[in-house]
């Protein structure tokens, strides 16, 4: 199967059926004194780093509207490697974005902390899945999307309408897999409360909220594979 998906469409799927492989994965097994060395590099240049535990895909494809896949337990030095070395490495790497959608139908996104991995950019609350985030083996996105949120934001989704289905954008860098997650209160007043709760911590992960309105209210450092999923959701998709 390897990773048999299309690439850089926006997909429908019902399902989502990757499983937590118990075993090493080929790349962390294959690379590891390189991984341990460009860690020493990157905690050298970053030291609020924090080298915990991710997953990396060693298999995915799309059949009849269901994610299916495979994937391994490994620590963030890993992927940090990973990152470098993504071509023709055997791995790929998936992540949850809880679409957040105001009850005035803008969306709510986040700007990275500048002490993070990915500072300035923004995207979708979110963070890589985790081994505990699957339940007997089988990954469980939306516990994935509604942690990440609480984490990130203070916002708690757990009761929160939900789209119907799942969607996802697979690109050279990575697959998203999203679904929209609809708040009643207006977009303004949503930014408000992450404000608040990121005044309120020690040590935020992230800047603060970005409101996004209309199609072409792009901010600035905006991820790439962002922009197509604005425009699929202010185009009317249901």
């Amino acid at each position: 199967m390897s990773f048999d998906l299309p690439r850089n469409v926006i997909l429908p799927v019902d399902t989502v059926d990757v499983r937590l492989d118990p075993g090493p994965h080929p790349f962390a097994r294959d690379n590891a004194e390189a991984i341990a060395e460009n860690w020493r590099r990157e905690i050298t240049a970053n030291p609020a780093l924090f080298d915990g535990t991710v997953v990396l895909l060693s298999q995915l494809a799309w059949r009849d509207n269901s994610l299916i896949g495979r994937c391994h337990a490994v620590n963030y030095a890993t992927f940090m490697l990973w990152r470098k070395r993504r071509e023709n490495s055997g791995a790929e790497h998936a992540y949850a974005h809880a679409m957040l959608v105001a009850g005035d139908n803008a969306l709510v996104a986040i700007r990275m902390g500048r002490h993070t991995v990915n500072a300035g950019r923004v995207y979708f609350a979110a963070g890589s899945f985790e081994p505990a985030d699957f339940r007997d083996g089988l990954v469980d996105v939306d516990f994935n999307m509604i942690r990440e949120v609480r984490e990130e934001t203070g916002l708690d989704l757990s009761a929160a309408e939900r789209g119907e289905r799942y969607h996802a954008l697979s690109t050279n860098s990575g697959t998203v897999i999203f679904r929209r997650y609809h708040e009643p209160a207006p977009a303004d007043e949503i930014a408000r409360r992450i404000s608040a709760f990121v005044a309120g911590e020690a040590d935020p992960e992230i800047e603060g909220p970005v409101v996004i309105r209309h199609a072409g209210d792009l901010p600035d450092g905006l991820t790439s594979y962002m922009k197509p999923l604005i425009e699929w959701h202010f185009s009317g998709v249901a």
